[in-house]
């Protein structure tokens, strides 16, 4: 068990929205925070102490996903106006609008390399972009509803998507084939990522669940029910070992992968919590809901819990690779309850101590930086 020093902590919370937060992204470096909402606005957080946000105005609806790009040159953004929006992320506000989904847009994600865009649609469709030269390149169908969100593998040869017709689909990119399906009979999921290594993907369902499949051997491998309402959103630590997960329950669990239980419960929002983000190097973690504010955390368990995994795989031969969550005891699929040996924090209570959550705000009307729109 983790002593206080270890535990998460509510570093500060940022108010500026008007409306629910829908999804947040650490820049590269970890010095900016991205975040979209219903109130149609993305919000860019420097998290130096009193430093001025940027709120970028541009979409003519709700804002449901924001990413940064590899590189922290460009922001992404999807909104139900049904258009993806490219943004360099300054005081000038320039940004190219993208129209070719016919429906609102629910995700966008960059390859690992910053070259390929890919969003998800209410049109049933994912499309894939060229940010090199900012065309489309091509769609995917077959899924028959709504899609909730796609993702790039790490190698980008690979792309994971989820739809409310309850499945989930592996594409290769190259042949532009879905070369797997993992179905559900009871919900569908709402998020679903790669781990680092490119060997799993996380589902965030509406039935309330969590779940880990093998892509190499097209498994499941572990399947939590830690949640009272659905998930909304999972991200994985950079090591691959954690994994925090959202939901409208107003909770964030975080999970350890590698012992296969519930290892903390945040209490921290008010409402529904929609979006959950590590930062790239695992340091902090942001997430915003229905309350309308961004927190952000300091991870602190992964530095100790690193330093004894480490120890524990110096006999490894291979050090270029990340263990495999095949190496998870207990290796048979089973539902996880996370009961004993849980932490829970709730830092409500100390809020008022925390730094100021209202920098000053510049308004950034957004311009195009082409002539046009680019359409198909």
């Amino acid at each position: 068990m983790a002593s206080a020093l270890e535990d998460p902590v509510l570093e500060r919370y940022f108010k500026g929205h008007k409306a629910a937060i829908t999804s947040v992204s650490f820049s590269p470096n970890s010095k900016q925070l991205a975040t979209a909402s219903w109130d149609t606005f993305l919000m860019l957080w420097n998290l130096k102490p009193q430093a001025r946000a940027y709120r970028y105005v541009g979409h003519k609806d709700v804002v449901t996903s924001v990413q940064f790009s590899p590189q922290g040159n460009l922001l992404a953004s999807a909104s139900r106006d049904r258009t993806v929006r490219l943004w360099i992320p300054d005081k000038k506000g320039k940004s190219s609008e993208f129209k070719a989904h016919t429906a609102p847009v629910r995700s966008v994600d960059f390859s690992s390399d910053g070259q390929y865009l890919v969003t998800a649609s209410e049109d049933k469709s994912i499309k894939v972009w060229n940010m090199h030269r900012q065309r489309f390149l091509f769609s995917l169908y077959r899924h028959t509803h709504w899609v909730r969100c796609a993702k790039f593998s790490p190698d980008r040869r690979l792309i994971v998507s989820c739809s409310e017709d309850k499945t989930i689909k592996i594409w290769d990119t190259t042949n532009k084939q879905c070369v797997n399906n993992f179905s559900d009979s009871v919900g569908f999921a709402n998020f679903v990522d790669f781990n680092p290594s490119g060997t799993c993907i996380a589902s965030a369902g509406s039935d309330h669940t969590v779940k880990l499949w093998d892509i190499r051997v097209n498994k499941l491998l572990q399947h939590y029910q830690v949640h009272n309402c659905g998930v909304n959103c999972v991200s994985f630590h950079s090591s691959g070992n954690y994994l925090i997960t959202a939901s409208s329950d107003g909770m964030l669990k975080i999970l350890d992968l590698l012992e296969g239980r519930l290892i903390y419960t945040l209490q921290g929002h008010t409402g529904p919590v929609f979006t959950v983000s590590f930062s790239k190097g695992g340091e902090q973690f942001a997430s915003g809901g229905a309350d309308a504010q961004v927190l952000l955390w300091k991870t602190n368990f992964d530095e100790l819990h690193s330093k004894d995994f480490n120890k524990r795989n110096l006999k490894r031969l291979h050090f270029d690779s990340q263990p495999h969550l095949l190496d998870i005891y207990p290796r048979t699929p089973h539902s996880h309850e996370g009961k004993v040996g849980t932490i829970e924090i709730n830092p409500k209570l100390d809020i008022i101590d925390l730094q100021s959550s209202s920098p000053p705000v510049v308004d950034i009307l957004s311009f195009d930086s082409t002539t046009g729109c680019l359409k198909v």
